[in-house]
């Protein structure tokens, strides 16, 4: 057992002497404040936060094949971790972006230390701070161009110039502590050092030193970036009229015989609870103090429009409308429903007088997307809408303030958000998700789901216990006939249908099953408003939406 037990610690003793090895575990120690740092600049000095930017950066220069495929990956990582989509994407997509950052970090420190192994001599500072340009530079460079806030570019550099040399500055004396102790080459500062603290100690230090760092930072930049939201929570709302309607205003179907199951999602989408999906790691923030929306082009009557504008020269309109994203699955949570009010655009288009060989409409965003709208479709659909208010308050600013567009019919991936210029022309160019492979189209396809078998309300009648089954059914601006429900396989059974918001919303249904005990299998299927089923083949979202029978398992 002894020689066992020694054997063990040789080999520890041998691992942990490997210059990867503790090049990779400074690499994290070091790292980790440096992202903490960053963090915190970002939200005291408005300097880029290197993870995000990069993380941006890569999914503009990537194909839109493997950016999807990435998308995906994490979407489905979720689901098996039943973890709400909705609520968790951007989250789980700016640890990916830190994660990202600290593994290079790592990877850089186990590379300096081989390589100063491999050269047998101790680590002069110059050699750190060579470390430190070799992860900032391109670092730098590419967060200049993804920077949204306005700081100076000299400012960038140098700030973030600085933290990338210290960080890289401080692997030589570490590297020296750790790997030449004993060699000789020690000098005498060094060697008083060593007998005054050992090699585990000055590791408990040096650890404690950086978490602490890493603490402190992450902290102070977190209640910074809490003020800031608040802040501009604010601005947004300063931006605003009087509102369109009164936040708790009556639903239109109040009183409606057929009451939801208890555990089917609410009906209206709290603002809080409204799925986002952006291209960027966080929204885009617009000052609206200095803008504008130019719309040029092929017109005859050029245009450029305040927020003010838009609201007092047009007549307002508002419409319940359910949204979804083109990356929900079946049965997911990338959809929610809220009260929109904005300007017909069909009626600005009027205005501008279009020539007669004009046939799109490019739109462009804040954030860098973009999108492109045939003009025979707004001109055939009053509907569309520039939207500037939601709930009856100026768009949220991480859902798109100050402006956004509604196609009815049609997935989230062709609705452009923080819109900041329109341009009318005679060539089509394919919208941001559309050149990345996705379907040009992209209409809604009618899904129904499940969200709950609400087996604690179970009543009797007649001797028979009844347990109401709920979900929602959704089919764009075409509208649902009709829902039914089968149990293990059994037959079809039409639900009971509440009646919608309004025409572009989803509906939800009721179903009262007949309990019988046991394990269950319920699935659930609708009909357009013209009849037309909904699609029951399995198919992925990409490229033009998922389809497929909503399923879910319950043992009563």
């Amino acid at each position: 057992m002894a020689e066992q037990s020694l054997e063990t610690r040789r080999r520890a003793s041998g691992f942990w002497n490997s210059s990867i090895v503790k090049g990779s575990v400074i690499g994290g120690v070091l790292t980790a404040p440096l992202i903490g740092l960053m963090y915190l600049m970002d939200k005291l000095a408005g300097l880029p936060f290197v993870p995000f930017m990069l993380f941006d950066w890569i999914t503009r220069v990537l194909p839109g094949g493997l950016v999807t495929f990435g998308i995906d990956t994490m979407i489905d990582a979720m689901l098996i971790a039943g973890m709400s989509v909705a609520a968790a994407a951007k989250t789980s997509e700016q640890v990916a972006a830190v994660l990202l950052v600290f593994i290079m970090g790592v990877v850089l420190g186990a590379l300096y230390f081989l390589v100063m192994r491999k050269l047998n001599a101790a680590p002069h500072p110059a050699t750190g701070i060579v470390l430190g340009a070799i992860f900032g530079v391109p670092m730098i460079a590419v967060s200049l161009p993804m920077e949204q806030s306005g700081t100076s570019p000299m400012f960038t550099v140098i700030g973030l110039g600085i933290m990338f040399l210290g960080w890289g500055w401080a692997f030589a004396p570490v590297c020296r502590r750790l790997v030449y102790e004993g060699s000789g080459i020690e000098t005498e500062d060094e060697i008083r050092w060593a007998r005054s603290i050992n090699r585990r100690q000055f590791l408990v230090r040096l650890g404690v030193s950086a978490a602490t760092i890493t603490v402190i930072s992450g902290g102070v930049g977190s209640v910074l970036a809490q003020r800031e939201r608040r802040l501009l929570d604010e601005a947004v709302t300063a931006a605003g009229e009087e509102p369109a309607q009164a936040t708790t205003r009556q639903l239109p179907n109040d009183g409606d015989p057929v009451v939801p199951a208890r555990g089917t999602r609410p009906e209206y989408t709290p603002l809080e609870d409204h799925y986002k999906v952006f291209i960027r790691s966080e929204p885009t923030n617009i000052d609206i103090s200095t803008w504008t929306l130019p719309i040029i082009g092929m017109v005859e009557n050029p245009m450029v429009l305040t927020l003010d504008d838009i609201r007092n020269n047009y007549e307002p309109q508002s419409e319940y409308v359910t949204l979804s994203c083109i990356s929900n699955r079946v049965g997911g949570d990338l959809i929610s429903t809220t009260w929109w009010t904005g300007v017909s655009l069909q009626k600005i288009i009027d205005d501008l007088k279009p020539q007669p060989e004009a046939r799109y409409l490019n739109i462009t965003s804040g954030d860098g997307f973009h999108e492109t709208v045939d003009l025979d479709m707004i001109a055939s659909d009053e509907r569309i809408m520039l939207c500037y208010e939601w709930d009856g308050k100026p768009l949220p600013f991480d859902h798109g303030f100050p402006l956004r567009i509604w196609l009815p019919d049609r997935y989230g991936m062709k609705q452009p958000k923080w819109i900041t210029g329109m341009e009318v022309t005679s060539e089509y160019n394919p919208g941001y998700w559309v050149g990345r492979g996705w379907d040009e189209v992209a209409r809604v396809k009618a899904t129904s789901v499940i969200d709950t078998v609400a087996v604690k309300d179970l009543a009797v009648v007649d001797g028979q216990g009844f347990v109401p089954v709920g979900g929602i059914a959704y089919g764009g601006a075409r509208g649902i006939s009709g829902v039914e429900v089968r149990v293990d396989e059994g037959p079809w059974e039409e639900a009971q249908l509440r009646s919608p918001l309004s025409d572009t919303t989803w509906i939800l249904w009721r179903y009262e099953w007949p309990f019988q005990e046991g394990e269950h299998t319920f699935e659930v299927r609708c009909a357009e408003a013209d009849g037309t089923p909904q699609i029951e083949e399995r198919k992925g979202n990409r490229p033009d939406g998922a389809s497929g029978i909503h399923s879910r398992r319950t043992r009563i």
